[in-house]
């Protein structure tokens, strides 16, 4: 990462020239953003900074270098391409690809100038920390010190245990104190969603332990709208990037090589959801049917804004439909082509970020920790269940139990003194759904 640092440089005159051009006509038409900082680098490095989350510096795990292999790979096999990295500050940096054409660095430009303006003005986007780039920079040196103090084997094996559970926050949280109105930073007590954040005010751990998990949980919280908004982020730079350009950016001889790039980004693939191709064409339905689009960006996430677009007339024109596979045959076939249906599957992916909802109930007999599967339809994945209460029985360093449904009845899944156990739940016991 420090030759990513090194080889940062100043944009190129005509770059230059057009940023400056394209973000003039994207505040001309509304939008509204920090000040962007554009770098230009190398595709490797570009590839090591989205390893990294996009930022320069973060803690030592190798979990970054895994991601950077694969990314690595994958571009070099041809299988995936970084056109631009943008991340959450302010000012708002940006990563422009130097082996990018020049139609398409005017894209990506005009692409993160909506990403700019939705990032500033989204409400799950209000709390992050805009001097992230400090504050990541300040854990590096956290987690280093720590490896001085006690040995990188311990701290990294400690860190990469918070890493696998940083998942387990509260997506809703801030929402849930602005309702209450209360402030933020007191005590959390069960019942919470935010289960690394009891583990690290609860757990019995060492100062510097608490301190590495305190830090894993803010890291987390700070990416957690990107996985809730992805859809509304990514539909709307798509729309107004294509706007911007095709309203006066691109000369003639540049507007193949946009569409070219463009479709490549929208593109749908059979039997996959793609955020850019959904999210374009809801914004593009909303502003069809009359909506303020500007306040439809304040306001949703993924979950309410396909809840408030996905009807019968935009279901019927995409040709959208829920398919399962048939028992018989282990092929997937059209199940329903109806709005609701096509809106209930897919409330149900976005739900929670797409990920299980994990309660933490209470703290039970012989100081067991209580979990709660909030059931959605879909069974958990028993092994990714059992070694996830594994870690957490790590932290916790005593029993933990996940209350749950399996095939439709009721489980109880237990880790305690090194072993997994699946027990089933007697009428009496609460209902996990």
């Amino acid at each position: 990462m420090d030759g990513a640092r090194r080889s940062q440089s100043s944009l190129p005159p005509n770059l230059r020239r057009w940023a400056a051009e394209i973000e003039r006509d994207a505040r001309s038409r509304g939008l509204d953003f920090f000040a962007l900082d554009f770098r230009w680098l190398d595709a490797a490095d570009v590839n090591g900074l989205a390893a990294y989350g996009g930022f320069p510096v973060r803690a030592p795990s190798w979990r970054f270098g895994m991601e950077y292999e694969r990314l690595s790979k994958t571009h070099a096999w041809g299988l995936s391409r970084i056109y631009e990295l943008v991340i959450n500050t302010d000012p708002v940096v940006a990563y422009l690809v130097r082996s990018n054409s020049e139609s398409e660095q005017k894209l990506v430009m005009a692409h993160v100038c909506g990403h700019a303006d939705f990032f500033r003005h989204n409400a799950w986007f209000a709390s992050t920390d805009r001097g992230m780039l400090d504050t990541l920079a300040q854990h590096a040196v956290r987690v280093r010190r720590e490896i001085e103090r006690h040995g990188i084997e311990r701290v990294e094996r400690f860190l990469d245990l918070c890493l696998s559970l940083d998942t387990l926050v509260d997506p809703y949280d801030e929402l849930r104190r602005s309702l209450r109105k209360s402030a933020a930073g007191g005590a959390i007590t069960a019942p919470t969603y935010d289960v690394l954040g009891f583990l690290a005010e609860n757990a019995p751990l060492e100062d510097w332990e608490r301190e590495l998990i305190a830090q894993v949980r803010a890291e987390a919280r700070y990416f957690l709208p990107q996985r809730l908004t992805r859809i509304m982020n990514e539909g709307w730079a798509s729309f107004w990037h294509s706007r911007i350009l095709t309203g006066g950016v691109l000369d003639s001889s540049e507007i193949v090589d946009f569409a070219d790039c463009h479709s490549g980004a929208t593109q749908q693939a059979p039997g996959r959801l793609n955020p850019y191709k959904l999210g374009i064409e809801l914004w593009r339905h909303a502003e069809a049917r009359g909506e303020d689009l500007f306040k439809l960006r304040r306001a949703h996430n993924d979950a309410s804004f396909v809840d408030l677009l996905l009807d019968d007339e935009f279901v019927a024109h995409h040709a959208l439909f829920v398919h399962q596979k048939n028992a018989r045959t282990g092929k997937q076939e059209i199940a329903d082509r109806s709005a609701a249906k096509v809106r209930e599957r897919l409330l149900t992916q976005l739900a929670w970020g797409g990920l299980p909802r994990i309660e933490l109930s209470g703290v039970g007999d012989g100081r067991a920790l209580e979990l709660v599967h909030r059931h959605d339809g879909r069974d958990l994945d028993l092994q990714k269940a059992s070694d996830t209460l594994q870690r957490v029985a790590t932290l916790w360093k005593r029993p933990v139990r996940l209350a749950t449904r399996l095939e439709g009845v009721a489980k109880r899944l237990v880790w305690s003194e090194g072993t997994f156990e699946s027990v089933d739940v007697t009428e009496s016991a609460p209902d996990p759904a």
